[in-house]
């Protein structure tokens, strides 16, 4: 365990679901601002998803739904600011965001810094960053490969994943591709016109932008020689929602999906945690409320797919979000993007601890 400065006192009831129990925890302590034990691999976690993985979480002003008002005014996450106002600095978490629109090749360095706040937004990464780095002695880095406007079953459908076809309300059956195929979906017995995307274009992208980073390792971590990928995280669904063929889906793509992303960085016990859209009540019948299902189906404490106990969990996020929804970056509101990342955080740690 790390060494930190005394843990503050304040005590909180943490509902975290469908992991079907409430944590009593202390919040966390200061980051001690010291370095991580660089004779020990990096601890490599890759977030995936759309755009709410993004940095969407409004940083200034004295006004509710900022982080400025949320630390100082409301006195949340105190670990967030030290004794004298100052945003806090792990120089034991290492926070990396590349991007790119569709498939290998231009890539943009978004963030390449130690884990604090700067700049005007924050993301799920600074919630997941300030638990992992607690609990871990081995240096950490939050790696960040995603777009937005992605979905599962089209843009980031995994290698392997194989068509299928959905009647809609009106009766008429479209044919969704699989990997690599293309375009989008067509009408049965029609003949398909394939576009400049494929299914799967993003996933490739994303993949090969993350390993990019790990390739080029002491860019992105100074001093580092090894690494582990020790997880993933993910939180998405929002455009499949929209869809009932891709909402239907969801649960057989987020499982392979799984899977794949193992065998693709070449971590088949790494830990895999994803979280639901905030705006979706368990019993939903939407596709907001498919996609709830598949994950708390995915989740290894459902019994469903033996293999992922222990392994992989997910994170009912209705309760920790401060109002809005997906599709609008739940209003910009820090709360709800630091609440779902140390919740995220959280429910690693658990299958850290498991392992």
């Amino acid at each position: 365990m790390r060494r930190n400065n005394l843990p503050r006192t304040l005590v909180f009831f943490f509902l975290l679901a469908p992991l079907n129990f409430v944590l009593l925890a202390k919040e966390l302590p200061d980051p001690d601002g010291k370095p991580a034990d660089m004779t020990k691999k990096v601890k490599v976690f890759i977030i995936m998803g759309q755009s709410n993985t993004l940095e969407m979480g409004r940083v200034k002003g004295d006004k509710k739904g900022t982080l400025e008002y949320a630390v100082k005014t409301e006195k949340l996450y105190p670990f967030m600011v030290d004794d004298a106002g100052n945003w806090t600095k792990r120089q034991d978490v290492r926070n990396v965001h590349v991007m790119g629109s569709g498939g290998p090749g231009k890539t943009r360095d978004m963030r390449n810094d130690w884990l604090t706040v700067s700049g005007g937004k924050i993301g799920i990464e600074t919630g997941i960053g300030h638990q992992i780095g607690n609990v871990l002695d081995e240096p950490v880095m939050i790696l960040k490969s995603s777009i937005g406007n992605r979905a599962l079953g089209w843009d980031l459908l995994p290698p392997g994943s194989e068509s299928f076809e959905f009647t809609d309300k009106k009766g008429v059956t479209w044919v969704h591709p699989g990997y690599k195929g293309s375009p989008e979906r067509w009408k049965k017995g029609e003949e398909p016109k394939k576009i400049g995307w494929y299914a799967g274009l993003q996933y490739d992208g994303d993949v090969a932008r993350a390993k990019q980073v790990l390739s080029e390792l002491d860019k992105y971590y100074p001093g580092a020689k090894e690494y582990e990928v020790a997880g993933f995280f993910w939180w998405q669904g929002d455009r499949d929602s929209r869809s009932a063929a891709l909402s239907g889906r969801y649960e057989k793509n987020l499982a392979h999906l799984i899977k794949t992303l193992r065998k693709d960085f070449d971590c088949p016990n790494a830990s895999f945690v994803c979280a639901s859209l905030g705006q979706t009540k368990e019993g939903s019948t939407d596709g907001g409320g498919k996609i709830l299902n598949a994950m708390q189906a995915v989740d290894g404490k459902s019994g469903k797919y033996p293999e992922f106990k222990g392994n992989v969990a997910s994170v009912y996020t209705h309760p920790l979000s401060k109002g809005g929804s997906s599709g609008g970056h739940y209003g910009g509101n820090a709360e709800t993007y630091m609440n779902v990342g140390e919740a995220m955080g959280k429910a690693m740690v658990e299958l850290l601890k498991q392992q």
